[in-house]
């Protein structure tokens, strides 16, 4: 039999040389949070100060004893912001940090702070606030980026450039056309951000633990002192309710996709096969063995941010499935991943914005790509409904036919003799080469929305007038 000190031993290696003291070790490492909920000190601090206001106002708590909570408050945020603030472990997260730091400065009338609360409506309240600040961060980044390319589309509204489906040159288009297919989607990716601050901007804060509170309160007054629209509406729901982290998170993974899906195409325009757009150093970097090599690693990793951002979310929503309702230990394990996919979000969204403005675009390299592969065929198809008078499929079968023969010769299309043209369909005439280079086909495409100069004008001007 083992004596007591191998036994201790024993039991120590058991739960691991980092718990050096056993299960109690292993709960407080398990339980604190305080190493990633500390960024939420400043919306902490202003959620008690407005529920210490309302509490005075209502009689609940003295004017005194307000004034020295808000004081204690004041100085503790002075304390964070200048990094003279101790966090301490024990004290499990940001709410009984900052607690025990203000009974520590203003003695027993801190204990009245939190009065008609419970640290589940607290933190509900704090990551809210955090989670709207970061909304309308994301909303201010994505407008910054929407006015980069809005630029360059000006910039570039007549430079032709290959169209792609499939990755295979398809029909002409301009360059600026292709940049305000962009701030398309990041229009949609800003209004997304707008529409979900007005989804959370309800304040949490009075529905307590789950159910509410017997002390008289005034939630009106702190959902208008934190600027909410109003507060929620079922003490359950509140505490419980994280779909607006979720739905952070959603946006986050859209927007991520749109910026990666850009990143690719950088990648892939920078390349010497390419050679549509070229980064400078400030967004490249060389080859530790090739000294010829300049590599966009700024896209690529803002094309591997997106991954991060898309584990938060099916994190979170993993973590919030099977969850009976109200609260449960297993929503502190939201933040983390919210944090990390904001941080992500913006400094994606930041390197974008500066790639955009910094690209040098080939204009001539476009241009001569915009006529590969045959990509006014279906210029010509327009020509032979609009001028023969052939059904729109028969066309298609002739320009097929041109397509072939201008193959076999290695030739464009408007390189083919008329006479090799008449003898596919005899109603080909000499005008026909009018609309078969590339700069007739994007100037021909005048519908609403097309890649003709005047519409991309029309369509940056729409957007100047509303970012």
């Amino acid at each position: 039999m083992a004596d007591d000190t191998t036994d201790t031993k024993s039991s120590n290696q058991m739960w691991g040389g980092r718990f050096a003291s056993g299960p109690d070790a292993i709960m407080e490492e398990i339980n604190a949070s305080i190493g990633f909920d500390k960024k939420l000190f400043a919306q902490d601090i202003r959620g008690s100060i407005a529920h210490a206001t309302m509490l005075a106002h209502q009689g609940i708590i003295s004017a005194e004893d307000k004034d020295k909570i808000v004081h204690g408050l004041n100085t503790i945020l002075s304390e964070i912001e200048s990094g003279n603030f101790e966090f301490s472990r024990q004290l499990e997260d940001i709410h009984m940090n900052v607690e025990a730091r203000l009974a520590t400065l203003i003695g027993p009338a801190a204990g009245r702070l939190h009065t008609a609360r419970s640290r589940n409506d607290q933190v509900a309240l704090d990551f809210r606030l955090w989670v709207k600040e970061e909304l309308q961060k994301t909303e201010q980044m994505l407008t910054g980026l929407i006015a980069a390319f809005l630029d360059r589309a000006e910039e570039h509204a007549e430079s032709v450039m290959p169209g792609f489906t499939h990755l295979q040159t398809a029909q002409p288009v301009t360059f600026g056309h292709h940049c305000m297919a962009y701030v398309e989607m990041f229009g949609r990716d800003r209004a997304r951000a707008r529409h979900a601050i007005e989804h959370l901007d309800e304040s949490p804060i009075g529905a307590a633990a789950l159910a509410g509170t017997g002390y008289p309160i005034d939630r009106h007054m702190t959902a208008k002192a934190l600027g909410f629209r109003e507060p929620t509406r079922n003490s359950i729901d509140t505490v419980s309710d994280r779909d607006f982290a979720i739905e952070f998170l959603s946006i986050a993974a859209i927007a991520g996709m749109h910026l990666s899906r850009l990143a690719e195409e950088i990648v892939i325009w920078s390349t010497p096969q390419f050679g549509f757009v070229r980064l400078s150093d400030a967004f490249s970097t060389g080859s530790s063995i090739m000294p010829q090599k300049k590599n966009p690693d700024a896209a690529e990793l803002v094309r591997a941010k997106t991954g991060r951002i898309n584990g938060s979310l099916v994190a979170l929503l993993t973590i919030m499935k099977g969850l009976p309702l109200a609260y449960s230990k297993d929503m502190q394990e939201d933040k983390e991943q919210v944090f990390d996919a904001a941080e992500s979000l913006e400094l994606a969204i930041a390197a974008m914005t500066g790639m955009v403005r910094d690209m040098t675009v080939n204009t001539a390299r476009m241009k001569a790509a915009a006529g590969s592969g045959y990509s006014t065929a279906t210029d010509l198809a327009d020509w032979l409904v609009r001028e023969a008078g052939l059904p729109f499929r028969d066309a298609h079968h002739v320009t097929g036919r041109a397509v072939a023969l201008a193959e076999s010769k290695g030739c464009d299309l408007a390189e083919l003799p008329l006479s090799d043209l008449q003898a596919i369909h005899a109603e080909i005439t000499d005008k026909v080469y009018d609309v078969l280079t590339v700069e007739a086909s994007v100037a021909s495409r005048k519908s609403f929305g097309g890649t003709a100069p005047s519409e991309v004008r029309k369509q940056i001007a729409f957007w100047r007038a509303r970012n």
